[in-house]
Order: structure tokens, then sequence, then C-alpha cells
């Protein structure tokens, strides 16, 4: 392999080849019988076969033209250099004749029957009408033949596409009469239990009325007891709000047609409806197959008198809908209008989300309280805790049990656990040999975290302890660690490689399981529960992992993050990003559309020459299973952000 040079030090490989140019007139076909196989047949002059040969006085012959053509030049042989002129060359038709055999033979050899056949007929042989007739029938024949049997081929390749067409929509058909069957049921068991409480409904304000008590049917809301579907017990629930059609009065329960018109026109249900549809669709079919009923009991069927996997469905779709839009509550600027190092990496809540710490390229960990955050002016807000640092930082982790101990990891490899109540560090690790990019404590175990870095190193330690309690070496560059949430066994770490590796800490030798399918880095995991995975990649998508099944679970795409750090969070329900177009983005797990976003404003404090189209989402968090989220950017802002309808 050979390089080259292009520009300022841009190299281009390519394969350089060992093997000499081809001659067309030397090579011969390997069998020796060929004109252009014999070095004897070529003309000295021009290199290719002897046409219409002449033989010199000196025994070396020539093509006719090219030998001429010497010779009005110059008055020697070209192959042996004696005299020579005009009068000294003669035909050599023994040599002609050789060759025209021998061309001859190498043509009936290689040509086609068609182009035998037609040399044939351009050399005028002598053939009788009536064998021209018999061979014009015969080719007639073998060309109905040959047009029939193509026929045949093309009819039974489409008969085949056809017949595999037909199968599909068959078999499409039969899930889409499926579909509509549980759908029928569902529909039919929803009316039915919304006429069950229009009924109880109905009666208790019946009651009321019989009472002589001031009752408002607009502001109904009260506990009542209804029977429990296959048991004798009874179940209270909360009803609020009338049950009612159109135009204020307590009335039946809507008919179909009425809801399908209003449905329609609802924007709210036909922005996420594809999304819904298929989450509902595989939720109905899963719990079709998987639960069946046991011993003449329908365990499909909830206390509510409709099937699970719509119980299950109604869940998704009740937080689906519920928000809209990220409005935001508060913002800090932390930015320096006097340091254009502003990139806030890493935001983290404490044990009981009273506290969040905020930290990045200002080697500053900042730590603030949240109740001031929502309660003062945001010129105002100011740290309870400001721990100077010696290095950039990447990543902070609370530890879940000490209230006041924070870790921290940092460009130089180096992780330290602080005590925030003292500002003072209780533990600095220093085996990195690169930049240290994440740091997890363990939710289960208190003195366990782990951390991974550019040294392709994930490294576990024990705050009891001075050295890592254990190493896994990987071959790529380490993003993102965390800690399963439900052991402190388990650790899930996002790569360089494209990958998500998740291992178990009692054998490091390899993987438990490697998650593929990102097509670029893996900058961060993140767990909803002890059995969900998401990561986020540079692919400008989120992936959802069962970890316990080893599957992937869903998809989710609508942000942009082709190579900046941008955050990851999660709760039980959602997850949230950032993104380089300056935007949060919030994704419901069961929908792979994102069912809000939020976009920063550039920051007052920067002047306009600033480029910023290259501002981005740098850092977020959750607060809790709250729908309030933490959020900062590459300038400096900080802002709570909370989901609204």
């Amino acid at each position: 392999m050979a390089e080259t040079s292009i520009g300022e030090g841009a190299l281009v490989p390519y394969v350089k080849s060992d093997s000499p140019p081809h001659d067309t007139a030397v090579d011969g076909d390997g069998d020796g019988d060929s004109v252009a196989g014999d070095k004897d047949f070529l003309c000295p002059i021009c290199m290719q076969i002897i046409k219409n040969a002449f033989l010199t006085a000196c025994g070396h012959s020539y093509c006719y033209m090219c030998i001429f053509t010497h010779l009005h030049n110059k008055s020697d042989c070209p192959c042996c250099g004696r005299f020579l002129t005009p009068k000294l060359i003669f035909p050599n038709f023994a040599l002609d004749k050789i060759l025209k055999r021998m061309s001859d033979y190498q043509f009936a050899k290689n040509a086609s029957s068609s182009e035998q056949f037609r040399r044939a007929m351009q050399q005028d042989c002598d053939v009788s009408v009536k064998d021209l007739d018999c061979l014009l029938s015969l080719l007639a024949e073998k060309k109905r033949k040959m047009e029939q049997e193509e026929a045949e081929t093309n009819l039974q390749v489409l008969l085949e596409f056809l017949v595999c067409l037909r199968k599909r929509k068959l078999e499409e058909l039969s899930q889409i009469q499926n579909d509509l069957q549980y759908i029928k049921e569902d529909i039919d068991a929803v009316q039915k239990y919304k006429t069950e409480l229009w009924n109880v409904n109905k009666s208790h304000t019946a009651r009321l009325r019989l009472r002589g008590d001031d009752f408002d049917t607009k502001g109904f809301c009260d506990k009542v007891q209804r029977p429990v579907a296959g048991g004798s017990g009874t179940q209270q629930e909360t009803f609020t709000g009338n049950l009612q059609c159109k135009g204020g009065k307590l009335d039946a329960p809507c008919s179909q047609e009425h809801l399908e018109n209003d449905v329609c026109a609802g924007s709210e249900l036909q922005q996420q409806f594809t999304e819904l549809q298929e989450c509902y669709l595989q939720k109905r079919r899963n719990w079709a197959k998987e639960k069946k009923p046991a011993e003449g009991r329908d365990t499909n069927h909830t206390n509510r008198g409709y099937h699970a996997g719509l119980e299950d469905f109604q869940s998704v779709l009740t937080s689906c809908t519920r928000y809209s839009q990220l409005r935001p509550i508060s913002e800090l600027r932390l930015g320096n209008v006097f340091h254009s190092a502003n990139i806030i990496s890493s935001i983290e809540f404490d044990r009981d989300h009273e506290l969040f710490a905020t930290a990045g390229v200002s080697k500053r960990i900042k730590v603030f309280e949240f109740s001031s955050v929502i309660d003062e002016p945001a010129e105002v807000h100011c740290a309870v805790v400001d721990i100077a640092t010696r290095s950039k930082l990447s990543c902070l982790s609370w530890n879940k049990y000490t209230k006041h101990c924070i870790a921290s990891s940092d460009y130089e490899g180096i992780v330290n656990v602080w005590d925030v109540a003292t500002n003072q560090s209780i533990g600095e690790y220093e085996e990195h040999e690169k930049r240290a990019w994440s740091v997890d404590f363990s939710r289960t175990e208190p003195s366990l975290l782990v951390s991974g870095g550019d040294d392709c190193k994930v490294k576990v330690w024990c705050t009891k302890q001075e050295k890592s309690a254990l190493n896994i070496d990987l071959n790529a560059n380490i993003c993102s660690v965390k800690c399963n949430p439900g052991s402190s066994m388990h650790v899930a770490v996002g790569s360089a490689d494209h990958n998500v590796h998740y291992y178990d800490l009692r054998n490091t030798s390899q993987p438990v399981h490697v998650f593929s399918g990102h097509r670029k880095a893996v900058s961060y995991v993140h767990f909803l529960s002890a059995n969900e995975l998401a990561s986020a990649s540079t692919d400008s998508t989120l992936r959802l992992w069962d970890v316990k099944e080893n599957k992937l679970l869903q998809v989710y795409r609508g942000h942009t993050n082709e190579k900046n750090f941008v955050g990851l969070t999660a709760n039980s329900e959602y997850l949230a990003c950032g993104s380089e177009s300056n935007e949060v983005f919030v994704y419901h797990k069961a929908i792979s559309k994102p069912v809000a976003r939020y976009k920063f404003n550039s920051s007052e404090l920067f002047d306009a020459d600033d480029d910023r189209g290259s501002h981005f989402i740098s850092a977020v968090c959750w607060k809790s299973d709250s729908p309030m989220i933490m959020a900062a950017n590459s300038q400096g802002n900080v802002k709570l952000l909370a989901l609204a309808t």
C-alpha cells in the first residue's frame, strides 16, 4: 500500500499494483494455438498480427504497409539493419495462407453459432433454396420453442409473486380482522363500563335530590361503591366531572357516531395517533398470545370488566396525552461574560431532591437549593456550596444514602468524592490514564461507585479502599457508566464502539450481553428501572433495552445529536435528552416521537457576533418522578422546565 500526500498532511491510501500491463497483441488463450500467441506471427514494426505479409531478402516478414513506410524513410531492415530497398521485398503467400487458416480456426473455435452462420452467408456459400427453406423452418421452430419457454418462465415468476402476495395479504387481512375484533370488544367493554358509571352517577344524584341537598351537576365529584367483577366485594372509585354528551345536561352516554366525530376532530390524539395505534395493537396482541384463561377463569380481564391489554394501554394513553409542552418555571444564568468556558456537563439531584449540583468546564461544583430556585427571582440565585477543582469536570453523581456526599470525574482522569457540607475532598482516585467521562454511585451499595474514560477502562471503586476493586478493559473509549438500580452487581457501559455492554461484576471476563444497534458512539446510558435501560448515541437516536430479556423495546427519533454530549435522563415513564438545536426533547417510553420540546433562547450575555447556531443542550436531569426537569446548555444557562398540557 502506498500513500499520496494531498494538501497539508492529509493522506489518501491506495493499493499499488505489482502486475505489468497486459498486451493484447501478445496474450494468447493459453492453449498455444492462438495466432496472437506466437511472436513469429507479429509484425516487428507494429507488433500486431501480420497483414498482407511481405518477405525481405534477409528473411524477415512484415506487414506490407509497415515495411513500405519504413523504407520510404530509411534503407535498412528494422530487425537486422542490413541494406534494404523496396525492390528487395517480396510477397509471402505461404505465410498469408497459414495466418488465414489459423484465423479461421480461431474464429470457428470462439465464435457463436449465429456469428458463424452470418459469416458463412456473407462468404456466398453454395447453398440450395431447398436447404435454405429447411434451415429457415428449423430456425422458426427453434424460435417458437424458445419464446414459449421464456413466456412460461415469466408466467411462473409472475404466478409465484401473485401467490406470495395473496398469502401475505390474507395474513394481513386475518390480522386486521383480529385487530378489529379486539377493538370491537374493547369499545363494547369501555361503553359498558361508562354506562355503569353514568348509572351510578344518576342514582347518586337522585338520592341527593331526595334528601334535599344542594347538588351541582356540573361540579359533581364523589366516591361511590361498585361491585368488583368476578367477586363478591366492592371497590371504591372516584368520579370527577359530569358524565354528559353535549349541552351541559346530565344525559346518557354518547353514541358511537358522536364519539367518532369528536375523536376525529381531536388534535391531541391525532398528533400521536400512529404511534398510539401501534402501541395499542402491540399490547393487545401480546396479551392475546401470552395470557390465556386458566381452568375456565378469564384471567385476561380486569376489575373494570375489560381486557388487561387495554388496561395496560390506557395507562400509556393517559400519560402520553397528559402533557404536550415544556413550560419554563425558573432560570439560572451561570455563564460568565468574561469567561468563554461555560458548558455545564452535568446536573444531578441529591438523595432527597432538595439540592442539585452543576459542574462543567468552569472547574467548579455549584450546589443550589431547589426551593430557592422556584421561590426567588433569577437575578439572586446563589450557590449554597461552591467547590473549586483542578480540572474541567465531566460528570457528577450523588450518593443515594449519604446526604452530602457527591462524586465527580474530570478531564485529567481523576475521580473525587466530596463532602459538600465541608467543601472537602474525602476521596481521590487517580488510576485512569486519560480523561474520565463518567462516574456513578450504586443505588444499592453506598460505598460502591464506577467510572469510565478514554483509557478504555471501567473501574469499580470502594470508598473504603484507596485502589480500585475491579478493572474492566474494553477495546474502545468509555463514554458512560451506570449501576443497575436494582442490583449492585450489574453495570451498563456506553462505548465508542457503538454498543452498550452489560456486565456482571462477579464475572467481568465477558459481558452478560452486548446491545447492538446504534450506528455511532453511545454517549449515555441510563436505567429507567431494574430491567429497562436507555441509551443515547451520536446517531441522533435513543434506544430502550430490556436487560432481562436482552431485546430492543423502542427507538426514539426527533432530536439532533451528531458530535456533542447533550445529556440523557429518565424516570419511570419518560425519557429526556438535549439536542444540538439548543432544544430539550421529552419522549414517553412507549412512543417513538417526542411528546414535548422546549428551545433555549440565546443568552443576552453574549455578543451578537457569537455563533448562536453552535449552542446546544449539554445536561438534563429529572426531579424524581415529578413532571419537572432541569436542563443546561453550552452557554451556562440552567432552566427548570415542567411538563404541561
